[in-house]
């Protein structure tokens, strides 16, 4: 296992303020050839319990004890995709600076082993105890995860089909999960590249909502970067921000998968570390339970108070790996806890903990849809965690977490667990709006053809916009959704072929209603708000423009195109490596938890791996 993953994986609750210490260590850690801070980097003091991750902005703060004064200490740094290095640093003051500089290296992560068992609570220090080696475990051979089939959605004629309709999708699981393939050298296959959810895992900078709706609806036009000769819309939602301290009170059942398929480091250990983070921040008008499932399920632990965490938490350790998988056992029984223990006007929700290898009981995916469609029904929302590697069922998650009112996450190491339960709590834990529908009509008399980038699994018919028994996608607090459209403008010259019509006898020619107006196309936002049964209609022009595109759109059309090349999309047109990284690295910005600085690295990392299979196959 990468050193850098075990190091994570066991990243353990901050030191408590009796082991604070009086010496401090601190610095920065940059990249030799950007001289760019690397946020998420490892600083460890060998010899010693103590290790950080540095911050957005590279920096790192830790503490030593004071019998160390005087002392020669060797301390460690490291990051995805670059090289460890070592420094030999004398501790003769009360701070001591100590920076590093680290060099890529893309394909080979070196690895620095750590043992100990601990769960991340901060930034800031961390235990790493000295304890007994990790057994090793031996990866199958054979690989079973499987994905749903995506048929990339094409360019439709303007004329001929004026409208598109999709379900608005927060799911962000296929980027950590791509990103998982590439840190360990591999391909992603085609269909886990799922591109609106790799646009989706990044923030943008939206307004937040001021009227009386739950969010903003932000729109830009731009060039396309792989076709300048097409224009990309980019359509943004913003939900309001919530502090942890303003949620309103949680009805939470874990349904955790304790299966004999969870048992590697990746699996159960790493679940179990990702759920202390959020068991740490319940407050006591929180209530949290606990539902297992292997050749049976069970209740291990009833809905206790957030105040009691160790008692939940000893519960969680306790949990070990075994048996087949009663899914549909676990999933009846979760939500019977959380309807049995309601809150009226609160957070009530089951998250779902797995690998998604149900095989006893209802297992089939048609099945299962059914039985999340009768549970969602008595207002309670599911979230869906994804583990580990080998046989992940990433289709029926993904399947599970859109039928019952939920998103997806993929959870490939503790930072994520992290970015998803803690720094995205409130939109994970609090939907704002539900069954979220968006339509555009485009105005035929400026626009040839279109296509929406992503969303494939999303698509709704046309009818289905103004049918409020029809279930769509959710909302949280504080998230935000992006949508791209890739546009051919009337007398474009373009190599893309857009599909006609011939002139039909009782339809109105295209241009008659358009043709006076600077508008491109209309976009409409249907929801409902979390206890309702109608929905609300949103409605927003768009109009002409190519204007010098923002450096949030620069960004997102620079995942888009990173998500083409994946998906050796016949849509990528002039996509390349060195585009997307020209955009990226142009668009970086604040960049404050580092995660667009990440994306850059990723993509130089997938850009060499793309050479050395090129180079095989001469």
């Amino acid at each position: 296992m990468p050193g850098w993953l075990t190091l994570l994986l066991f990243l353990a609750f901050p030191l408590s303020d009796s082991s604070v210490a009086d010496l401090i260590i601190t610095g920065r850690v940059t990249g030799r050839a950007s001289s760019a801070p690397i946020a998420g980097a490892q600083v460890i003091v060998s010899g010693t319990r103590t290790g950080a991750i540095t911050q957005g902005d590279g920096t790192y703060r830790l503490r030593v004890s004071d019998a160390m004064r005087g002392r020669e200490v060797r301390m460690q740094a490291q990051s995805i995709g670059y090289g460890s290095v070592e420094r030999l640093v004398r501790l003769s003051s009360d701070t001591t600076v100590v920076d590093f500089v680290l060099t890529q290296s893309p394909v080979a992560l070196h690895e620095m082993t750590v043992t100990g068992k601990s769960v991340v609570g901060s930034r800031a220090t961390y235990a790493v105890p000295s304890a007994a080696p990790m057994p090793q475990y031996r990866h199958r051979e054979f690989n079973t995860e499987s994905y749903a089939r995506i048929s990339e959605n094409g360019f439709r004629s303007a004329r001929a089909e004026p409208l598109s309709t999709f379900s608005i999708d927060v799911d962000r699981a296929s980027y950590s999960n791509v990103r998982r393939f590439i840190r360990e050298g591999k391909q992603a296959p085609k269909d886990a590249v799922r591109i609106e959810e790799m646009i989706n895992y990044f923030p943008y900078s939206y307004p937040e909502p001021k009227g009386r709706h739950p969010f903003s609806v932000t729109t830009e036009v731009a060039s396309a970067p792989w076709q300048p000769e097409h224009r990309l819309v980019r359509i943004g939602l913003q939900t309001r921000k919530v502090a942890t301290s303003d949620l309103p009170p949680s009805n939470i059942v874990f349904l955790i998968d304790v299966s004999g398929s969870m048992q590697s480091p990746k699996k159960l250990p790493l679940l179990k570390q990702s759920l202390r983070l959020l068991v740490n921040e319940l407050r006591p008008v929180d209530r949290v339970a606990m539902v297992v499932y292997a050749g049976s399920a069970g209740l291990v632990l009833p809905s206790t108070s957030g105040a009691e965490k160790e008692r939940i938490l000893d519960v969680l350790e306790s949990l070990e790996a075994g048996g087949s998988t009663a899914g549909g056992a676990g999933i009846r029984l979760a939500y019977e806890v959380a309807r049995s223990n309601h809150i009226a006007k609160g957070n009530n929700r089951v998250i779902l903990a797995t690998d998604g290898d149900f095989n006893v009981g209802v297992s089939s995916d048609a099945e299962m849809v059914r039985l999340i469609e009768q549970k969602r029904e008595q207002g309670t929302f599911l979230t869906v965690l994804g583990f580990g590697m080998g046989n992940l069922k990433d289709s029926k998650l993904e399947q599970i977490a859109d039928h019952g009112n939920g998103n997806f996450a993929y959870i490939d190491d503790i930072l994520e667990a992290r970015k998803v339960l803690l720094e995205e709590m409130g939109g994970t834990l609090l939907t704002v709006a539900k069954d979220v529908k968006i339509q555009v009509e485009f105005n035929p008399a400026k626009v040839r053809g279109y296509r929406l980038i992503g969303y494939e699994n999303r698509l709704l018919a046309n009818e289905d916009f103004d049918n409020d028994r029809k279930d769509a996608g959710e909302i949280g607090a504080g998230h935000s959704v992006t949508a791209l459209y890739e546009v051919i403008p009337v007398g474009a010259t373009t190599p893309t072929i857009v599909r006609e019509l011939s002139d039909l006898r009782y339809q109105e020619r295209a241009g008659s209603n358009g043709t006076a107006t600077d508008e491109l196309l209309y976009v409409k936002v249907r929801y409902k708000q979390p206890d309702a049964k109608e929905s609300t209609l949103l409605e927003h022009v768009v109009r002409e423009g190519n204007t010098p595109p923002s450096a949030d759109l620069r960004f997102a059309a620079s995942v888009a195109a990173f998500g083409m090349l994946l998906r050796q999309s016949e849509h990528r047109g002039n996509s390349s490596f060195q585009l997307v990284l020209d955009l990226a690295r142009g668009a970086t910005g604040t960049d404050p938890n580092g995660y667009r600085r990440e994306f850059v690295r990723l993509v130089e990392t997938a850009r060499t791996l793309d050479k050395v299979a090129v180079d095989r196959e001469r």
